[in-house]
């Protein structure tokens, strides 16, 4: 890419970003309000789905990618049906915040749209795992995908509730993922990355800490399904496929946080689907760490997956699954600290009784 190009496509993510903040500020004069609940860290009502701005702002880049950028184009069938996916899963999450909808309805749309993107041929039929190396998936590669899709949706949907920390995270991700994807060639991939920062670059000021707005589902599960397709995507980057591990690498710190709940909850018999407030950022957050400390946290994380996928693009093809192991090792020393936090503060890992919501009980 000449020096030129690049930065007529700044000047066109600036505009976008610009375009969010409109947006943004007009979800806040016209607001559909978060009131709290059990698992809300707000005291008062807040007007969310400002992440309509992000869905926006994307989709208008895209019709402008779509009527000018043929280079940067994946295959017709492809691009379509991935962004109408995209843009159904934003309008079912939209409605849920409006309305409200039953959690089985939601997956069953996720499901929906991860059936579209498979279907349109984004499938992954390679795998490289730490030590054993590239495998192939065969008919496994189906579920896999699918799998992959609905779990980044629902991880990212998920980490989504504290000021800024998902938003901060998704624009550090994806300015990595537009800079990795630019240097290997992945020009859709690139765009789309790029329209996603955007996007969330206009809305974050909005929503730092103390918000003015929340991003909603709308923005979260889109943010979260696209990056789960521009993952499958990104593993055409080689001929192995190993390109597939830089979005999970880079989106590290929300998936072992939403991961290591989920797992956590079931164990320990809890109700997985009910509302809680165990997430390791929560807990962060309850026993007394500061909500802007929380998410710097977080964007340090980012920040650090950012320069191991870096990494990543300079390693043979045999150590390249071997790059998760330090943010793995990172992940498990904040594990450790927020466990140590949580013991001294006596606050239960369980989910709190209805009536509790508010206040943390103490252990028993």
């Amino acid at each position: 890419m000449t020096i030129s190009a690049l930065l007529q496509h700044l000047i066109f993510a600036l505009g976008l970003s610009l375009f969010s903040a409109v947006i943004v500020r007009a979800m806040i004069a016209w607001p559909i309000l978060d009131h709290p609940n059990a698992r809300s860290a707000h005291l008062r009502p807040t007007p969310r789905s400002g992440g309509v701005g992000v869905v926006l702002t994307f989709l208008v880049g895209i019709l402008v990618l779509y009527g000018t950028a043929r280079f940067a184009r994946i295959a017709e069938q492809q691009f379509l049906g991935v962004i109408t996916a995209a843009l159904a899963i934003a309008g079912v999450a939209l409605v849920d915040d409006i309305r409200g909808l039953s959690a089985r309805f939601r997956l069953l749309a996720q499901f929906a749209a991860a059936l579209v993107a498979v279907g349109s041929g984004l499938v992954l039929s390679r795998l490289a795992l730490p030590y054993v190396g590239v495998t192939d998936l065969g008919l496994a590669g189906f579920a896999l995908t699918l799998f992959w899709i609905v779990g980044c949706t629902n991880a990212v949907n998920f980490m989504d509730g504290l000021d800024g920390l998902v938003g901060g995270t998704l624009l550090i991700a994806c300015v990595a993922l537009a800079a990795i994807a630019a240097s290997q060639g992945g020009w859709f991939v690139y765009a789309a990355a790029l329209f996603l920062a955007a996007g969330f670059a206009g809305f974050l000021p909005f929503n730092l800490y103390p918000a003015r707005i929340f991003m909603g589902d709308v923005a979260s599960q889109f943010a979260g399904f696209t990056l789960a397709v521009l993952a499958v995507a990104a593993a055409r980057f080689d001929s192995m496929e190993v390109s597939f591990l830089i979005v999970p690498l880079l989106l590290f710190g929300l998936l072992f946080d939403a991961g290591f709940t989920l797992l956590r909850r079931a164990w320990m018999r809890d109700q997985v689907g009910a509302a809680h407030r165990t997430h390791l950022y929560q807990m962060a957050q309850r026993t007394g760490m500061r909500v802007r400390t929380v998410a710097a946290v977080h964007w340090g994380f980012a920040l650090f997956h950012a320069a191991l996928a870096g990494l990543f693009l300079h390693l043979p093809a045999s150590a390249k699954p071997l790059v998760v192991l330090p943010a793995l090792a990172v992940q498990m020393l904040w594990l450790t600290y927020i466990a140590r936090r949580v013991r001294r503060a006596c606050i239960c890992w369980r989910d709190l009784a209805p009536k509790e919501f508010g206040t943390d009980s103490t252990c028993p």
